[in-house]
């Protein structure tokens, strides 16, 4: 096992993944909030270089295996956020993460396209990715994304 890095910037680094540019929100609202030692970002949808990803209903024609994958592209946008906001080597560690997952009726598969999310993050933060979590299923989600994914981080 290789030593652990010095920053996670570092990490992110030995990994190959580069942060993307925050996601512009859509509504009325901002991408991230400090509060205290406590960042809390919205709810990030799978959008690479502007353009959503995944959209669709589970369990209506899209699969589990790109939803997962979507999820994970939502953590990396909410990870992003966090980075702009405090920068990401001020991260203790993941407190908590939500995952909504378009949902057509009779699909019951949240907690495994989620994972794609929980998965990053402990691939990221080791030990300081564990963390508690909701997946829920939904109705319909902005835009027609089959994945959103926001974050409670404590932060130094």
């Amino acid at each position: 096992m290789s030593e652990a890095p010095q920053t996670w910037s570092a990490r992110l680094a030995e990994l190959g993944i580069e942060l993307p540019a925050v996601a512009a929100p859509v509504a009325a609202y901002v991408p991230a909030v400090r509060t205290g030692d406590h960042v809390y970002t919205s709810g990030q949808l799978p959008f690479v270089d502007g353009k959503l990803s995944l959209t669709g209903k589970l369990g209506a024609g899209v699969s589990e295996a790109d939803a997962k994958v979507a999820a994970r592209v939502c953590a990396l946008n909410a990870l992003a956020a966090v980075d702009a906001l405090v920068g990401i080597d001020n991260v203790v560690r993941v407190v908590k993460v939500v995952g909504y997952v378009a949902s057509a009726e009779g699909f019951t598969g949240q907690p495994g396209v989620i994972n794609g999310a929980s998965e990053f993050f402990g691939e990221v933060f080791g030990d300081a990715g564990i963390h508690a979590r909701a997946a829920v299923g939904v109705a319909e989600l902005p835009l027609g994304a089959a994945v959103e994914v926001d974050m409670i981080v404590e932060v130094r």
